[in-house]
């Protein structure tokens, strides 16, 4: 383990899941991948610059 999850759900604008999480600064880097624990289960994540939802 090397973060912690804060947050996350399931965006409608987007349509696929989201959320922050303190990572160590040497992994913090945009475009970083990360596995993510949710319930037991490894997902593949990505470190993304905020706001991650598409302006209009």
């Amino acid at each position: 383990m090397v973060g912690k999850v804060t947050s996350g759900t399931q965006s409608p604008s987007l349509q696929r899941p989201i959320g922050m999480a303190y990572v160590p600064i040497g992994m913090s880097a945009e475009g970083s991948d990360l596995w993510v624990d949710i319930r037991g289960k490894a997902l593949k994540g990505r470190v993304v610059k905020l706001p991650f939802y598409k302006q209009a």
